[in-house]
């Protein structure tokens, strides 16, 4: 078996304005799709991270809050490679994002640091 790419990864959110103005306002993603889904009364937004990676935002009320501390098993954090991290942290403290204070990777010695998305979803960016 080979698996080629990762296709999309999926993100529950509980507010599709605030989804949105993240994800496509600030952070740059094209919509591909959106939809209201009336029989299961949410939204399923799918946006563009390249030519073979989408993100999938439902928008779901009255779910649970994410667990972050202690960790619980799952997906731990979502991560994108960017050219420089000081720079793209720059860019996004511009926008109002809060970045962690960059530090190097123990593994592969290369800058690193978090943000949160508008759930506390961990997102990290990574050289």
């Amino acid at each position: 078996m080979k698996l080629n790419s990762i296709h999309h990864i999926a993100i529950i959110c509980s507010d599709r304005d605030a989804a949105l103005h993240f994800y496509h306002d600030l952070l740059g993603f094209p919509i591909i799709r959106s939809s209201f889904r009336k029989e299961r009364q949410d939204w399923k937004i799918d946006l563009a991270v390249n030519d073979t990676t989408e993100l999938e935002l439902f928008i779901m009320r009255d779910h649970p809050e994410r667990v972050s501390n202690p960790e619980a098993y799952g997906l731990r954090h979502l991560a994108f490679s960017v050219s420089s991290v000081p720079a793209t942290v720059a860019e996004l403290e511009a926008l109002g994002i809060t970045c962690e204070p960059v530090r190097q990777d123990a593994y592969t010695g290369k800058p690193m640091t978090f943000f949160r998305d508008p759930d506390g979803l961990p997102i990290e960016i990574h050289e």
